[in-house]
């Protein structure tokens, strides 16, 4: 069967959830605790067939252990995990690392200078609440957006918010960055994030072929089917290999089944345009939506935790980003489709001049739907220095594609 090709379904990360304490002393033997945990454990699932991605350490709110008296300590402590962590024999395999949350306002003040000096070390969200008449916590949020555009000032192209999230009705053991955070108040564990776009395009491809006289509702009960029969085939040969293996120092958690695309393997669009949508963005990607987060919910004998759903990151998916050329979505959109799957707004690039007041009220719209609608939901929007709506991004990060600037209305 084709769903059973190993190298369609990749391991896109393994991610250990850690409590660091206030004894400096006591960092390193918990870092390298949970390094060697998770290369060991990718060598496993290498060894067994699967393609390992990255490795990820989570830990507890920085302002939890992390000198933050001032900027200059905050990066002394910083730096020392970076040296400890660049020094790391994980073979190839790479390392990303998560602070936690950011609570206060003195925290979230520091981030642009931490995310600007230690990038990809220094993965870190907000978590805004809601309080009791339904109201979303918005003296939080506006310190975020403030982090935000900062961020976007200080860093090259503005690519800093790569590592920094703002998260609505989001609950711990998030396996991917920048929305992880972890609770002191929990045991060391360990969660897994799948990358399987390569693997429902290539299903679905299949199905198609030799099946086209269905109906409309006879088509998708069985794209249905197969998604959900090729993805648990999956979850289950990982279950076995993560059950055969010493788990005594991390408990396994569960796993975020969320398709999790990259600008290395399939489009998300393409999903769509397999499941019968003219494009992206066009009639009907709100049933195909819908009926992808059912696949994603559907997985069984596993925890799922996470975002478990739709991933729509628009410059992290080379189908997504040609989609903004071709003006076949907004940012209203992405919204719109949050509201049957999604994460929210995800690598968003907007307009660098974008208002503190614009931005504000995408979070608080993207923050009402979630808790709203009781989903995790996140805004990681990239404001582009000196660009205006409609003009292309220049990014050269790894990770991001570039793609025309989306309006804020």
């Amino acid at each position: 069967m084709i769903y059973q090709n190993k190298n369609l379904c990749k391991v896109r990360t393994v991610t250990t959830f850690i409590t660091l304490k206030k004894d400096k002393l006591t960092w390193k033997e918990e870092i390298l605790k949970a390094s060697q945990f998770c290369h060991d454990l990718s060598s496993r699932f290498i060894k067994n067939g699967y393609i390992v991605q990255s490795i990820r350490i989570v830990t507890n709110a920085f302002g939890e252990y992390l000198n933050t008296s001032s900027l200059e300590k905050a990066k002394e402590d910083l730096e020392y995990i970076s040296n400890l962590l660049n020094s790391l024999d994980v073979q190839n395999l790479r390392i990303r690392f998560a602070i936690g949350e950011a609570k206060t306002k003195e925290e979230i003040a520091l981030l642009p200078e931490l995310i600007r000096d230690f990038g990809d070390l220094c993965n870190t969200c907000v978590n805004v609440p809601m309080d009791e008449f339904g109201v979303l916590d918005n003296h939080l949020i506006n310190l975020s957006s403030s982090a935000v555009q900062k961020i976007a000032q200080i860093t090259p192209r503005g690519e800093g918010n790569f590592n920094f999230t703002v998260n609505f009705n989001c609950k711990s053991l998030i396996p991917y960055f920048p929305a992880s955070y972890h609770n002191s108040s929990d045991k060391n564990c360990f969660v897994l994030g799948l990358e399987t776009p390569d693997l429902l395009v290539e299903v679905l491809k299949d199905f198609n072929l030799t099946c086209k006289d269905l109906n409309h509702n006879e088509k998708f009960k069985k794209y249905y089917e197969i998604m959900s029969e090729a993805l648990q085939y999956h979850v289950d040969n990982i279950r076995g290999i993560v059950e055969d293996f010493d788990t005594k120092e991390f408990v396994f958690r569960g796993i975020d089944s969320s398709a999790a695309p990259s600008k290395n393997c399939s489009s998300m669009c393409e999903v769509y345009e397999e499941l019968g949508v003219e494009y992206f963005g066009a009639s009907g990607s709100v049933e195909a939506s819908s009926l992808l987060t059912k696949v994603f919910k559907s997985l069984k004998n596993i925890e799922l935790v996470g975002f478990s759903g739709l991933m729509l990151a628009v410059t992290e998916d080379i189908g997504l980003a040609e989609g903004t050329i071709k003006e076949q979505y907004d940012l209203r959109s992405l919204l719109t489709y949050s509201s049957v799957c999604g994460i929210g707004l995800d690598t968003v690039p907007i307009p660098g001049d974008v208002s503190l007041k614009k931005l504000n009220a995408i979070m608080r719209d993207t923050g009402t739907m979630a808790f709203r609608l009781n989903k995790p939901l996140t805004v990681r929007v990239f404001p582009v220095p000196n660009r205006k709506a409609g003009k292309m991004t220049a990014f050269e990060s790894d990770d991001l594609c570039n793609c025309k600037i989306l309006e804020v209305k």
